[in-house]
């Protein structure tokens, strides 16, 4: 019987690449700050529906929620947002490029900082088929580049490439906190209480994010509630795909979640040649074979 973990995780991905499509639209319309907010904020009532359903099939109560699962959430929301924006700010260096492959080190970082934090240790059989996974998706990634290993060994000490790696940094230790929140509320039913974390972090994200553009960007604010029926549809996906990360994160350990999750790669990859008709390069299809590879490494050696 296959892991409930792994068909979230593959969900989630593919609920995020639809999502990163739709918002990459807004994008000529929203600051990339403005364009993140909607993601949290019309993410709310998608959310809250999800929830209710969880509770009315599962008969569970909402849970009380205390300082520390609030101060948890909080924390996590707000590393996904400074992930966003080393994401965001990689694009502003030159060699822009390294730095999103290096931001994509996440499940690697993951690992690490699980273990070390919370102790999650991984087979070997894991590493393995997250360093193949991860050398796949480097390569989907450089491939437009064409970087010689001279010039990559530059690159990589570069600011692009720093803050590509801050931002998977930032995004592993946001896959450890919302763990151990949705580990705070017990063990009465993962998927119920993921969808408790994502409601909370969502609130908490939108408070914290709309209060710094209220300050700094009240017009773009503004914007980004006046386009809500453009928008409406990025929040939903946020909410479908975050509910499956949670959940995934409350089922196996993180750095495999994450590592299962590079699929999405490969989803990008089949949008641009069925919908943009686009054909994929020898990189392309070396790096998805072994995107593929490592996650069926990890499924059979590592789980």
């Amino acid at each position: 019987m296959i892991a409930l973990w792994i068909p979230v995780s593959l969900t989630a991905a593919f609920f995020q690449t639809w999502r990163t499509a739709l918002q990459q639209k807004l994008r000529g319309q929203l600051s990339v700050s403005a364009a993140g907010f909607t993601r949290y904020l019309y993410a709310i009532p998608a959310g809250i529906v999800l929830l209710l359903v969880a509770k009315a099939l599962t008969g569970l109560a909402l849970p009380a929620l205390d300082a520390r699962f609030v101060l948890l959430c909080a924390a996590g929301g707000l590393g996904q947002i400074f992930g966003t924006v080393l994401l965001i700010a990689a694009f502003g260096h030159r060699n822009f490029v390294v730095g999103t492959a290096y931001s994509k080190t996440e499940s690697i970082q993951s690992g690490f900082i699980a273990w070390i934090t919370i102790g999650e240790a991984l087979r070997p059989g894991a590493w393995l088929g997250i360093a193949v996974a991860v050398s796949g998706v480097l390569v989907l990634s450089l491939a437009g580049a064409r970087l010689r290993p001279r010039e990559l060994l530059a690159a990589s000490l570069q600011p692009a490439a720093l803050c590509g790696l801050g931002a998977g940094f930032s995004f592993s230790v946001t896959s450890v906190l919302i763990k151990l929140a949705n580990e705070h509320l017990g063990r009465a039913h993962p998927v119920f209480q993921a969808l408790v974390v994502l409601v909370t972090t969502n609130i908490l994200q939108t408070l914290m994010q709309g209060a710094w553009m209220a300050w700094r960007q009240r017009e773009q604010l503004v914007a980004a509630l006046r386009l809500w029926r453009r928008a409406w549809l990025v929040g939903v996906l946020s909410a479908c795909g975050s509910a499956c990360w949670f959940t995934g994160f409350a089922l196996a350990p993180v750095a495999l979640v994450r590592a299962v999750g590079q699929v999405e790669m490969i989803f990008t990859l089949a949008f641009s040649r069925y919908y943009l008709r686009e054909r994929p390069s020898r990189a392309d299809v070396v790096g998805l074979l072994m995107i593929v590879a490592g996650v069926t490494i990890i499924l059979l050696l590592g789980t």
